[in-house]
């Protein structure tokens, strides 16, 4: 297990953008630590746009109000996220379902406790996508064959929805070569020419589109139709011990969800809060959905497409994995 884990945060899991600053990363054990009953719990989150919900909730007492407190440490990604989880540093956490899978996959015990984000499902209209530099030669994704693609991380999420879209536009993804690259680099990378296209997320992608460069596929869209690209989730001892916390994090969650998917505007705000992302550049973001529940089958079709891949060591169970 152990040998397993620091190979997931060698770079399995999805690699985030915004550099922001994080706590010690002392985790708690979840217990009370209040004389009114309040639960601290310690939840590792990326500091993307993704997460906005959270401290939405939080800025409108919506985990006050089931009893919790969240104490947030943010990381670049999951590959420091998953371990903590799994450890016990962290409670909750954050990652994409392709992390989740390859996890469960590989018997690291982690289980899904609320949805995260989704893919808005609109061809051109998404949160992520493929891009090149104005006034490339390259016009769809086939045009991605032997050409130099920038991802956050190799054999992830990403890596499997550009191949999709590679697939999808009549390619062979097995020409492409990728490169691993975080996504707040990609831009200056593209436009000074040392990668052809990237496959970049939000807010990366309006910087990407305000310097003049070009979207040629929405990959998360060509995965499937409404994707569930990314949960929050626990260890599943922790959720065995502690299936009051769970519940209570889960319904603080949906209402912050469901606020955030209502209220645009202040999701743009709040994410100026956590990020250093100018508010002129969050203008031109594309937010992603925030549905109550996951769509599993979105979630199967990415499981099949990550076993095409090769990244998973056996079949993940969604039974075990999905709440």
């Amino acid at each position: 297990m152990r040998r397993l884990l620091a190979g997931l945060a060698a770079g399995t899991f999805l690699l985030a953008t915004a550099a922001c600053g994080s706590s010690d990363g002392s985790g708690s054990s979840g217990k009370d630590t209040s004389s009114g009953g309040t639960t601290t719990v310690e939840l590792g989150l990326i500091p993307i746009v993704d997460v906005a919900p959270v401290y939405l909730g939080v800025q409108k007492g919506f985990y006050d109000k089931q009893g919790l407190k969240l104490s947030i440490t943010t990381a670049q990604g999951g590959a420091a996220i998953v371990p903590g989880v799994v450890s016990g540093q962290f409670q909750f956490g954050f990652s994409n379902m392709t992390s989740l899978m390859v996890a469960q996959s590989n018997s690291v015990p982690v289980q899904a406790v609320a949805n995260g984000i989704a893919s808005t499902g609109v061809q051109g209209e998404d949160f992520g996508a493929i891009t090149v530099k104005k006034g490339s030669p390259l016009k769809s994704a086939k045009d991605l064959e032997g050409r130099k693609v920038a991802i956050n991380t190799l054999k992830n999420i990403n890596e499997t929805a550009v191949r999709a879209s590679v697939r999808e536009a009549g390619g062979d993804p097995d020409k492409v070569k990728f490169v691993e690259l975080p996504f707040d680099q990609m831009p200056a990378a593209l436009d000074g020419g040392q990668i052809d296209a990237a496959m970049v997320v939000e807010p990366a992608l309006a910087t990407v589109k305000g310097q003049g460069g070009v979207e040629i596929a929405s990959p998360l869209v060509d995965v499937a139709p409404d994707l569930t690209v990314a949960m929050y989730f626990t260890s599943t001892q922790y959720a065995r011990r502690n299936p009051d916390v769970v519940k209570k994090f889960q319904q603080a969650t949906a209402e912050s969800l469901a606020y955030a998917d209502a209220h645009p505007d202040e999701v743009r705000q709040i994410v100026t809060t956590y990020t250093k992302i100018p508010a002129s550049v969050l203008e031109q973001v594309t937010l992603p959905k925030w549905p109550a529940e996951a769509n599993r089958s979105s979630i199967e079709a990415l499981e099949k497409l990550g076993a095409e891949d090769g990244l998973f060591t056996s079949d993940p169970d969604l039974d075990k994995l999905l709440p």
